[in-house]
């Protein structure tokens, strides 16, 4: 689909009220399949892969707020005019950022391992894996990505999770990759979400990426969000737990 002047890779199946389904850094639409195959049988289920991710073109000026364009440019494509929207990981400072512009259009709001604007800290070490990227490819990062992105649960007992994992990432264009971090690395807070707004957050208890005292913050500052703290689960939240977030995702919606 032809989104301001970028090819982005759309899904669409289902029927319904409209969901939208918006991946993290590392990660494609893919990353949802089970929580989609679940919802397709009462809603519309919108899944995109971002701008330099997946099977979408690279483009220029990546950034959190392109981002939060193109989901604008996707749902008038398909004459959506408010949907549910669920983002994973940098995902949630995307669907931050657009619920934040573009409240009209914006149902509810699902946040899985939601992460905080990086320190600065956080910053340079997405400045240093674009560079890896671009020098090394993606082979070089995916190891540390399954590591630290999930718990040792499911890196001993489901090594077929981190297997996905790999290959999501082993998979993604590397100046696509290294782009997406420099739009983490310049990341800044999309603010609190409207307390009118229903509010999903969903985490893992051994999430490092995106860890519970960030849900947390969020939750109390919307004050009556739902809270869901997982345990045994790392930051790859809808595989590490597909059934619990897809089960609490279709209680929400």
């Amino acid at each position: 689909m032809k989104v301001n002047g970028k090819e982005l890779a759309v899904e669409v199946e289902g029927s319904g009220p409209a969901v939208l389904l918006v991946h993290g850094l590392g990660g494609t639409s893919n990353f949802y399949q089970v929580q989609a195959d679940a919802l397709a049988a009462t809603h519309t289920v919108v899944r995109v892969d971002s701008a330099g991710a997946g099977r979408s073109d690279l483009a220029e000026g990546i950034s959190i707020e392109s981002h939060a364009e193109d989901l604008l440019g996707v749902m008038d494509e398909l004459g959506i005019e408010s949907a549910a929207v669920v983002g994973h990981s940098m995902g949630t400072l995307v669907v931050r950022t657009f619920a934040a512009r573009h409240p009209e259009r914006v149902r509810s709001l699902a946040l899985l391992g939601t992460v905080r604007e990086p320190a600065d800290a956080g910053r340079q070490a997405q400045r240093d894996r674009a560079a890896v990227l671009r020098a090394d490819g993606t082979a070089a990062v995916a190891p540390g990505v399954v590591a630290n992105g999930l718990s040792e649960t499911t890196r001993t007992q489901h090594p077929e999770i981190a297997a996905f994992v790999r290959e999501l990432v082993m998979r993604q264009d590397p100046e696509g990759y290294a782009r997406n971090c420099e739009a983490l690395a310049a990341a800044t807070d999309p603010g609190p979400v409207d307390p009118s707004l229903p509010l999903l957050l969903i985490t893992g208890d051994e999430d490092k990426v995106g860890p519970p005292d960030a849900s947390r913050e969020l939750a109390d500052a919307h004050g009556s969000a739902t809270l869901d703290v997982l345990p045994g689960v790392g930051h790859w939240t809808a595989l590490e737990a597909a059934r619990p977030v897809t089960d609490r995702l279709r209680a929400f919606l």
